[in-house]
Protein backbone atom coordinates (compact mmCIF):
# COMPACT_ATOMS: atom_id res chain seq x y z
CA UNK A 1 0.00 0.00 0.00
CA UNK A 2 1.30 3.42 -0.80
CA UNK A 3 2.13 5.53 1.85
CA UNK A 4 -0.50 8.27 2.76
CA UNK A 5 0.77 11.87 1.17
CA UNK A 6 1.36 14.76 3.02
CA UNK A 7 -0.99 16.87 3.08
CA UNK A 8 -0.35 21.44 3.91
CA UNK A 9 -1.56 22.62 6.62
CA UNK A 10 -3.00 26.41 6.42
CA UNK A 11 -2.63 28.97 8.85
CA UNK A 12 -5.72 32.13 8.17
CA UNK A 13 -3.98 34.00 5.34
CA UNK A 14 -1.45 31.46 4.01
CA UNK A 15 -1.39 30.79 0.04
CA UNK A 16 -2.38 27.61 -1.09
CA UNK A 17 -0.19 24.96 -2.63
CA UNK A 18 0.61 24.63 -6.04
CA UNK A 19 -2.34 22.75 -7.52
CA UNK A 20 0.14 19.72 -8.14
CA UNK A 21 0.25 19.11 -4.63
CA UNK A 22 -2.94 17.77 -4.39
CA UNK A 23 -3.36 13.94 -4.09
CA UNK A 24 -3.41 12.11 -6.85
CA UNK A 25 -6.27 9.80 -8.00
CA UNK A 26 -5.08 6.61 -6.36
CA UNK A 27 -4.85 8.45 -3.20
CA UNK A 28 -7.19 7.86 0.05
CA UNK A 29 -9.00 11.29 -1.43
CA UNK A 30 -8.53 11.82 -4.74
CA UNK A 31 -7.63 16.43 -5.36
CA UNK A 32 -7.45 16.94 -1.51
CA UNK A 33 -5.53 19.76 -1.53
CA UNK A 34 -5.09 21.72 2.03
CA UNK A 35 -6.40 21.97 5.55
CA UNK A 36 -7.16 24.79 7.49
CA UNK A 37 -6.71 28.50 6.92
CA UNK A 38 -10.15 30.35 6.85
CA UNK A 39 -13.88 30.96 4.80
CA UNK A 40 -13.53 34.40 4.58
CA UNK A 41 -14.23 36.14 1.30
CA UNK A 42 -10.18 37.02 0.45
CA UNK A 43 -9.66 33.34 0.69
CA UNK A 44 -13.08 32.16 -0.83
CA UNK A 45 -12.27 34.27 -3.64
CA UNK A 46 -8.45 33.52 -4.29
CA UNK A 47 -9.79 29.72 -3.84
CA UNK A 48 -12.07 29.62 -6.43
CA UNK A 49 -9.53 31.51 -8.89
CA UNK A 50 -7.40 28.58 -8.86
CA UNK A 51 -9.52 26.33 -9.07
CA UNK A 52 -9.70 25.26 -5.31
CA UNK A 53 -13.35 24.91 -3.07
CA UNK A 54 -13.72 23.76 0.53
CA UNK A 55 -15.56 20.53 0.78
CA UNK A 56 -15.69 19.25 4.76
CA UNK A 57 -18.32 17.48 7.31
CA UNK A 58 -19.16 18.74 10.84
CA UNK A 59 -15.99 17.89 12.67
CA UNK A 60 -13.56 17.91 10.08
CA UNK A 61 -11.35 21.20 9.33
CA UNK A 62 -11.55 22.80 6.62
CA UNK A 63 -10.75 21.13 3.47
CA UNK A 64 -9.66 22.52 0.26
CA UNK A 65 -10.06 20.06 -3.43
CA UNK A 66 -9.23 20.36 -6.57
CA UNK A 67 -9.61 17.19 -8.76
CA UNK A 68 -8.08 16.14 -11.46
CA UNK A 69 -9.98 15.76 -13.65
CA UNK A 70 -12.43 18.29 -13.34
CA UNK A 71 -16.14 17.86 -14.05
CA UNK A 72 -17.26 20.29 -16.36
CA UNK A 73 -20.25 21.50 -17.88
CA UNK A 74 -19.45 23.13 -21.71
CA UNK A 75 -22.97 25.14 -22.11
CA UNK A 76 -22.84 24.70 -25.70
CA UNK A 77 -23.38 21.23 -24.91
CA UNK A 78 -25.89 21.57 -22.45
CA UNK A 79 -27.95 18.33 -22.92
CA UNK A 80 -31.77 18.66 -23.09
CA UNK A 81 -33.76 15.30 -23.52
CA UNK A 82 -37.36 15.23 -24.82
CA UNK A 83 -38.69 15.14 -21.38
CA UNK A 84 -36.63 18.14 -19.37
CA UNK A 85 -36.83 20.28 -23.08
CA UNK A 86 -40.73 20.45 -22.92
CA UNK A 87 -40.78 20.97 -19.04
CA UNK A 88 -38.88 23.88 -19.90
CA UNK A 89 -40.70 25.01 -22.60
CA UNK A 90 -44.35 24.74 -20.52
CA UNK A 91 -42.47 26.61 -17.39
CA UNK A 92 -41.12 29.34 -19.88
CA UNK A 93 -44.31 29.68 -21.55
CA UNK A 94 -46.60 29.75 -18.44
CA UNK A 95 -47.65 33.13 -16.40
CA UNK A 96 -47.47 30.76 -13.17
CA UNK A 97 -43.50 30.12 -13.55
CA UNK A 98 -40.86 32.26 -12.70
CA UNK A 99 -36.85 32.67 -12.67
CA UNK A 100 -35.45 34.94 -10.28
CA UNK A 101 -31.74 35.40 -9.59
CA UNK A 102 -30.76 36.57 -5.82
CA UNK A 103 -33.73 37.09 -4.48
CA UNK A 104 -33.64 34.39 -1.97
CA UNK A 105 -30.18 32.87 -1.78
CA UNK A 106 -30.26 32.14 1.79
CA UNK A 107 -33.45 30.29 1.39
CA UNK A 108 -31.79 28.58 -1.44
CA UNK A 109 -28.49 27.40 0.90
CA UNK A 110 -30.86 25.95 3.65
CA UNK A 111 -32.82 24.16 1.19
CA UNK A 112 -29.86 22.47 -0.39
CA UNK A 113 -28.44 21.44 3.06
CA UNK A 114 -31.80 19.65 3.80
CA UNK A 115 -31.39 17.65 0.76
CA UNK A 116 -27.71 15.82 1.23
CA UNK A 117 -26.62 14.46 -2.06
CA UNK A 118 -26.93 10.57 -3.16
CA UNK A 119 -24.98 8.33 -1.12
CA UNK A 120 -25.01 10.51 2.00
CA UNK A 121 -26.21 10.20 5.47
CA UNK A 122 -26.05 14.41 6.05
CA UNK A 123 -24.77 17.57 4.63
CA UNK A 124 -21.23 19.41 3.89
CA UNK A 125 -23.42 22.54 4.18
CA UNK A 126 -23.36 22.93 7.77
CA UNK A 127 -23.49 26.37 9.71
CA UNK A 128 -20.39 27.72 8.66
CA UNK A 129 -20.26 26.48 4.99
CA UNK A 130 -23.68 28.95 5.10
CA UNK A 131 -22.35 31.81 6.70
CA UNK A 132 -18.99 31.68 4.46
CA UNK A 133 -21.24 31.64 1.25
CA UNK A 134 -23.87 34.60 2.64
CA UNK A 135 -20.96 36.39 3.11
CA UNK A 136 -19.54 35.97 -0.19
CA UNK A 137 -23.21 36.75 -1.70
CA UNK A 138 -23.13 40.13 -0.15
CA UNK A 139 -19.58 40.58 -2.12
CA UNK A 140 -21.33 39.66 -4.98
CA UNK A 141 -19.19 36.51 -5.55
CA UNK A 142 -22.08 34.09 -4.95
CA UNK A 143 -25.42 33.47 -6.41
CA UNK A 144 -29.00 31.78 -6.59
CA UNK A 145 -30.60 30.65 -9.61
CA UNK A 146 -34.48 30.21 -8.61
CA UNK A 147 -37.53 28.01 -9.88
CA UNK A 148 -41.01 30.11 -8.32
CA UNK A 149 -44.39 28.54 -9.20
CA UNK A 150 -47.13 30.61 -7.93
CA UNK A 151 -45.01 32.42 -5.86
CA UNK A 152 -43.75 30.28 -3.96
CA UNK A 153 -39.35 29.16 -3.74
CA UNK A 154 -39.89 25.11 -5.10
CA UNK A 155 -36.28 24.58 -6.27
CA UNK A 156 -32.95 26.55 -6.85
CA UNK A 157 -29.30 26.28 -7.21
CA UNK A 158 -26.79 28.35 -5.92
CA UNK A 159 -23.05 29.24 -7.14
CA UNK A 160 -19.99 30.93 -7.09
CA UNK A 161 -18.90 33.45 -9.71
CA UNK A 162 -15.31 35.47 -10.30
CA UNK A 163 -15.14 37.82 -13.13
CA UNK A 164 -16.78 35.30 -16.31
CA UNK A 165 -15.43 31.78 -13.93
CA UNK A 166 -18.47 30.39 -12.92
CA UNK A 167 -18.71 27.73 -10.19
CA UNK A 168 -21.93 25.23 -9.62
CA UNK A 169 -22.30 24.03 -6.13
CA UNK A 170 -25.61 22.54 -4.69
CA UNK A 171 -29.41 22.81 -6.15
CA UNK A 172 -32.63 21.47 -4.32
CA UNK A 173 -35.86 20.48 -5.72
CA UNK A 174 -39.46 20.16 -4.48
CA UNK A 175 -40.91 19.84 -7.84
CA UNK A 176 -40.20 17.32 -10.90
CA UNK A 177 -37.54 18.89 -13.20
CA UNK A 178 -37.62 21.97 -10.75
CA UNK A 179 -33.67 22.06 -10.27
CA UNK A 180 -32.98 21.01 -13.77
CA UNK A 181 -34.97 24.29 -14.59
CA UNK A 182 -32.76 26.43 -12.83
CA UNK A 183 -29.84 24.71 -14.64
CA UNK A 184 -31.44 25.36 -17.69
CA UNK A 185 -32.04 28.85 -16.21
CA UNK A 186 -27.97 29.43 -15.32
CA UNK A 187 -27.35 27.94 -18.97
CA UNK A 188 -29.10 30.26 -20.87
CA UNK A 189 -27.63 33.36 -18.59
CA UNK A 190 -24.22 32.04 -19.46
CA UNK A 191 -24.97 31.55 -23.48
CA UNK A 192 -26.35 35.15 -23.44
CA UNK A 193 -23.51 36.67 -21.23
CA UNK A 194 -21.06 35.03 -23.47
CA UNK A 195 -19.70 32.28 -20.12
CA UNK A 196 -18.73 29.39 -22.03
CA UNK A 197 -18.58 26.45 -18.73
CA UNK A 198 -19.64 25.83 -15.28
CA UNK A 199 -17.57 23.88 -12.92
CA UNK A 200 -19.58 20.60 -11.55
CA UNK A 201 -16.57 19.81 -9.39
CA UNK A 202 -17.23 15.79 -9.35
CA UNK A 203 -18.10 13.54 -11.44
CA UNK A 204 -22.20 12.20 -11.53
CA UNK A 205 -24.05 9.88 -13.65
CA UNK A 206 -26.63 13.33 -13.26
CA UNK A 207 -24.34 15.55 -14.47
CA UNK A 208 -22.89 13.88 -17.37
CA UNK A 209 -26.47 12.95 -18.50
CA UNK A 210 -27.38 16.68 -18.92
CA UNK A 211 -23.76 16.91 -21.11
CA UNK A 212 -20.85 17.72 -18.26
CA UNK A 213 -17.79 16.31 -18.96
CA UNK A 214 -14.22 15.71 -17.11
CA UNK A 215 -11.24 18.16 -18.69
CA UNK A 216 -7.69 18.27 -17.54
CA UNK A 217 -6.93 20.15 -14.50
CA UNK A 218 -4.42 22.07 -15.88
CA UNK A 219 -6.78 22.84 -18.78
CA UNK A 220 -9.62 23.64 -16.68
CA UNK A 221 -6.91 26.10 -14.58
CA UNK A 222 -5.86 27.89 -17.46
CA UNK A 223 -9.82 28.54 -18.79
CA UNK A 224 -10.24 30.02 -15.45
CA UNK A 225 -7.77 32.62 -15.03
CA UNK A 226 -8.97 33.77 -18.29
CA UNK A 227 -12.39 34.07 -17.25
CA UNK A 228 -11.85 35.49 -14.10
CA UNK A 229 -9.69 38.32 -14.87
CA UNK A 230 -13.10 39.30 -17.42
CA UNK A 231 -15.33 41.90 -16.06
CA UNK A 232 -18.21 40.14 -13.98
CA UNK A 233 -21.78 39.95 -15.94
CA UNK A 234 -25.03 41.50 -14.91
CA UNK A 235 -26.61 39.02 -12.28
CA UNK A 236 -30.39 39.35 -13.48
CA UNK A 237 -32.87 36.83 -15.66
CA UNK A 238 -35.35 37.89 -18.69
CA UNK A 239 -37.32 35.61 -20.21
CA UNK A 240 -35.47 36.51 -23.76
CA UNK A 241 -33.14 34.13 -22.04
CA UNK A 242 -34.76 31.38 -23.03
CA UNK A 243 -34.40 31.98 -26.45
CA UNK A 244 -31.08 30.73 -27.31
CA UNK A 245 -31.60 27.70 -24.80
CA UNK A 246 -34.98 26.60 -26.74
CA UNK A 247 -34.02 27.22 -30.35
CA UNK A 248 -34.36 24.36 -32.86
CA UNK A 249 -30.45 24.25 -32.66
CA UNK A 250 -30.30 23.55 -29.44
CA UNK A 251 -32.37 20.98 -29.36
Amino acid sequence: MKPQPALAVLRPGEPFPPLAHAWPADSPAPGLLAAGGALDVPTLRAAYSATIFPWFSAGEPILWWSPDPRMVLQVARFRQHRSLRRAIQRFAATPRGEIRIDTAFGEVMAACARAPRPGQSGTWIGPEMRAAYQALHQAGHAHSVETWIDGHLVAGLYCVAVGHAVFGESMFTEVTDGSKIALGALVAWCRRHGVPLIDCQQNTHHLASLGAAEMPRADFARQVRALAAQPPAPWRFEPVYWTDLLSPSSA
